[in-house]
C-alpha cells in the first residue's frame, strides 16, 4: 500500500484484482453492473477506496477472501494420524504437517485417528467457528466400505431417521457407489458432527464402517488429493464456504 492509499484506503478496483477475482478492467466492470456489494451495499462508484483489513466485499453474492494472512487448506488427513496439534504420546498427529510452517493454523473439526480425508485448517477464526456450529448444518460427505449386501431400502431408512443412545439422526443422502460379493462402498451425506456418527449410524443399521473417507466438506472436495498432502483453498472454495455458513 503506498503512502497515497494509506489515508483513503485503497481503490475497490485494485483490491478485487490483487484478490484475485479479475483484471482491475474487468473489476470495474463488476463495479459498473452492481455485482459488487461492500459492507452489504452495491457499489457503482469507480473510485470507491476501502480499507482491505475491515471492508466486507461480496462479488456475485459470494464473500472474496481480501486479507493476505488469511488462509484456509485442506489436509488429506492419513488413517493413523490424530486430530490434534501435539500429542504426549508422540503419535502421529495434525501438529506434525504444520510443524514447518510460519502460519499458526489450526484444524477445523476432527477427524477419528481411524478415518482419512478431508480436514480444514484455517487461521480464520470466524469462518472456523461457524463451520463446527451445529446451526449452519454445513454438510459432509463421506465414502464408507462395508459389509454388503445393502437393501435397497436402507437409504430411506436412513433418510427418515434412527435412534442412537445420545439421540436421533438422519442423513441428507445415501447411495450405493459399488459392490462386490460381500462388500460395498456407500456414500454418505450428513451435516451431524457428533463423535464418530458415521460408524455409529451404520454399525446401527447392521453394516460396520471397514474403512472411511471424508471427501468433501461443503463444496470444498478432495479429489485426487494424495494422503498427507496439503493444497490452499482457491478463491471459490473459500468464498463457499463464507457464504455456506452466511459470512
Amino acid at each position: 500500500m503506498s503512502d497515497q492509499d494509506k489515508p483513503e484506503g485503497v481503490r475497490l478496483q485494485k483490491v478485487l484484482a490483487k484478490a484475485g477475482v479479475a483484471s482491475r478492467r474487468v473489476a470495474e466492470e463488476l463495479i459498473e453492473l452492481g455485482r459488487v456489494q461492500v459492507d452489504g451495499e452495491v457499489v457503482r462508484e469507480q473510485g470507491r477506496r476501502i480499507d482491505p483489513e475491515t471492508a466486507v466485499v461480496h462479488v456475485d453474492g459470494v464473500r472474496v477472501q481480501l486479507r493476505d494472512d488469511v488462509l484456509t487448506l485442506v489436509l488429506n488427513k492419513p488413517r493413523g494420524v490424530l486430530s490434534t496439534m501435539h500429542d504426549e504420546q508422540h503419535r502421529p498427529c495434525v501438529g506434525d504437517y504444520l510443524a514447518n510452517r510460519k502460519d499458526r493454523l489450526f484444524h477445523v473439526g476432527r477427524l477419528d485417528a481411524d478415518t482419512e480425508g478431508l480436514l480444514l485448517l484455517t487461521n480464520d477464526g470466524d469462518l472456523a467457528h461457524r463451520l463446527m456450529h451445529p446451526s449452519y448444518e454445513v454438510p459432509k460427505t463421506y465414502l464408507a466400505e462395508v459389509p454388503g449386501p445393502i437393501p435397497r431400502d436402507l437409504g430411506r431408512t436412513l433418510r427418515a431417521g434412527i435412534e442412537l443412545d445420545d439421540g436421533p439422526v438422519k442423513v441428507d443422502s445415501f447411495r450405493l457407489i459399488s459392490a462386490v460379493p460381500g462388500k460395498a462402498l456407500v456414500e454418505v451425506v450428513l451435516h451431524e458432527g457428533r463423535k464418530h456418527i458415521v460408524r455409529r449410524l451404520l454399525e446401527h443399521v447392521g453394516h460396520p464402517v471397514e474403512s472411511l473417507v471424508r471427501t468433501a466438506v461443503g463444496e470444498v472436495r478432495l479429489g485426487n488429493q494424495r494422503p498427507g498432502s496439503m493444497r490452499v483453498l482457491n478463491r471459490q472454495e473459500v468464498g463457499s464456504l463464507y457464504k455456506a455458513v452466511g459470512l
